[in-house]
Formats: structure tokens, sequence, C-alpha cells
């Protein structure tokens, strides 16, 4: 392994360190444990030090997936949301990821187009996602984003605006996360749907490249084009 790897897995690691210890009476930030590590990597050998990062990368990722979010059935009216953009093909997608204490809770997706989606402007890379009642007694979904200037823009009924087929599979998988199945195996069961529409094969893949986005070696593991376009 080289030196430049060798250093990416340690500050890979030490962040996962650091991440797990928040559960326990011994919390530490990212740069002590990096500086730990580096302190007892220098003792081992190469090959002793390689065994023990594979190790122990597995046993933390055993750690973190135990103390995942607990279960909230009833959502709250408001949720923090991120705004993931993607391209495939010709084609421009943006999701809203509501997120729940930081994990995602559900997400809305669709095409970035005026008449069978929705256009943000550039800047918006957050927002909430509100949960309305309607008169009739019926719900709706509206997102709400703060401008450049200042003032609060509300794009209410986010179902209307994508795609039947899209929004019923969106449920779907918001439904796994919000029973906090683990993100891997969330990203696994949508790379795993069978569809035979080759858009909805597009959404597909940009779906998890948004998710991609909260695994913890998310910075690694996301598609570059993940980001806006």
């Amino acid at each position: 392994m080289s030196k430049e790897n060798e250093d990416r897995l340690v500050a890979r690691l030490a962040g996962r360190l650091a991440k797990a210890s928040q559960q326990t009476e011994h919390a530490m930030a990212d740069d002590e444990a990096r500086r730990l590590l580096g302190r007892m990597m220098a003792t081992l050998t190469a090959d002793e030090r390689q065994r023990l990062t594979a190790a122990a990368d597995a046993a933390i990722d055993e750690l973190l997936q135990n103390q995942r979010p607990q279960v909230t059935e009833v959502r709250p009216k408001e949720l923090e949301c991120d705004v993931v953009r993607f391209q495939n093909n010709k084609d421009k997608w943006v999701a809203l990821v509501g997120l729940l204490d930081g994990y995602p809770y559900e997400i809305f997706t669709g095409l970035q187009d005026d008449e069978e989606g929705i256009i943000l402007p550039k800047s918006v890379t957050h927002g909430k996602i509100i949960k309305q009642l309607n008169d009739d007694g019926t719900k709706r979904y509206d997102f709400q984003f703060v401008n450049k200037r200042g003032y609060k823009t509300t794009v209410e009924g986010l179902s209307e605006k994508f795609d039947p087929e899209y929004w019923n599979y969106a449920k779907l998988i918001s439904g796994v996360l919000r029973y906090r199945m683990p993100l891997p195996h969330v990203i696994r069961l949508v790379s795993s749907l069978q569809l035979q529409n080759e858009n909805i094969n597009t959404w597909k893949v940009g779906v998890e490249r948004a998710l991609k986005k909260y695994l913890d070696d998310g910075g690694e593991a996301a598609d570059k084009e993940q980001t806006a376009q």
C-alpha cells in the first residue's frame, strides 16, 4: 500500500472512530483520533497496518449500523431538506432528501423541468419539506427555501410536480428510510429494482447517487456527478 493510500485510509478510519466515539463516554474529535492512529501506526509493519485498518474498519461499520437512529413513525410537520442535483445522459434531475436528525427520512425526485418536474435556482441547496393538510382532508408536501434576497419561497404540491411513477417508487424508498433500514441496504435495494423503462432506470441511478451522499464514507463512495450540474 502506498503512503498516499495509507494516509487516506487512516483519515477515513479516524473519521469513523471519532463518529463511533460520540456514543461512548470518551468522545474524541477527528484530529485527535487521527493523531492517535498515526502514533500507533508508526510502531507497526506495513502488513500489520493494512490488516489492522481493514479489521477496524469492518468493526466500526458494524458498530455504527447497530447504532442507527430510532424509528419515528409519526412524521414531523417540517423536515430539513437537502437539494441534490444530478444528470444522467441528457436528463437533469433533482432529489429533495428530507432529513430527521441528519439521517435521510424521505426522498422526492423528478426532472428539472417546468412542465414535468420542478425548477429551482442553482443557489438553492437546502430548504424544508412541509406536510400540509388540504381543506378536503387530503395531504400534500410543499418545499420551502430562502432565496438570495432572504425571502421564503414555497413550491406547493410536490406530488403534482413529479411523474406519478417516480412518485410511487419514491414513496416505496421513503418507507424503508423511515423505518431506518441501513443506508447501504437501501442503496442495494434501489440498485436491485428491475425496471423496464429506460427513463426509470436513469432515475434509479440518480437516487442511488443521492443517497450515497449520506454514507459515512460518502465523500469517496458517491459519484462525482452527484454534485450540482
